[in-house]
């Protein structure tokens, strides 16, 4: 389970708690299904991404890890969702998977002009690494910098080798402003926080203890509340409720949100907006 560690949640200082009122929680699903068990809790107006995204503030694109879409598509999602609604775009496999982060530049150049399409709702970059994939800093920094060449936007990292989990490798995704995913169930026991970059703390949820299918319980979704409100230096954090195959996810991701704003009272929870709407300040 991701726990909060004695330096987080509300043991943080008060001159912490007052950056944490600045930081966003945005919480979600991997995609924008609606499992009919959770229709209740949306309009019936629309398509599932519009419904979805009247009432959750984010969401995970998965398929763009199997196959390209066209920046047209993307424009059709982003202009589906209200104002203030984000999307994570996980990075096509023959980046991560086949070339094994060798080589990239012509695929690293399409993925970016597709997901162009989303405009300002491109959030962050979901980089998933192979079981496989050890951490060879040589093969890194050379990928990195070709990303960085490309691409000053949000980036986060799901390594699923143990050698990724050492101080070499979180430094060096630190130096290129990325961070490293907060998984469950967790590679390594260190896999269960985020590390690297601490501008965005990133949390997938995988479902435990049966991969994609298990639902948290509301011990769980208690603990990662207060876990989730604990990391006063991040602009962003993101929670991704991946466990989809039985339809749990997206009954998490509510559940979580209401844990959120009936707690946090020194956090904003990431709404998202209707059009025409001000920003809040």
């Amino acid at each position: 389970m991701i726990t909060a560690t004695p330096t987080h949640g509300r043991r943080v200082k008060r001159d912490k708690l007052r950056i944490m009122r600045t930081a966003k929680i945005r919480v979600g699903t991997a995609g924008w299904s609606i499992p009919r068990a959770s229709a209740r809790r949306f309009d019936s107006d629309g398509t599932h991404l519009q419904r979805y995204s009247r009432r959750l503030c984010c969401a995970e694109i998965n398929s763009s890890f199997h196959r390209p879409h066209a920046a047209h598509t993307y424009a059709k999602w982003r202009d589906s969702t209200p104002a203030g609604f984000l999307f994570s775009v996980k990075m096509c496999r023959t980046i991560t998977h086949e070339l094994k982060l060798r080589d990239a530049r012509e695929p690293l150049v399409a993925f970016l002009r597709q997901t162009d399409g989303l405009a300002q709702k491109r959030g962050p970059i979901l980089v998933q690494l192979p079981p496989s994939l050890l951490f060879d800093a040589n093969l890194v920094t050379s990928f990195l910098d070709l990303v960085r060449m490309m691409y000053d936007g949000p980036v986060v990292c799901e390594p699923r080798h143990p050698t990724w989990f050492t101080v070499a490798a979180t430094l060096l995704l630190d130096r290129y402003r990325i961070s490293r995913v907060a998984v469950d169930p967790p590679p390594v026991p260190t896999a269960m926080v985020p590390a690297g970059w601490p501008g965005i703390a990133y949390f997938r949820l995988h479902g435990s203890p049966r991969k994609y299918w298990s639902r948290y319980d509301a011990n769980y979704i208690a603990t990662l509340a207060e876990t989730v409100r604990g990391f006063p230096t991040a602009e962003q954090v993101w929670c991704v409720f991946d466990n989809t195959a039985s339809g749990a996810a997206l009954e998490n991701a509510w559940e979580l949100r209401e844990r959120v704003e009936s707690d946090g009272h020194d956090h904003k929870t990431a709404r998202p907006r209707r059009p025409g709407a001000s920003r809040s300040k």
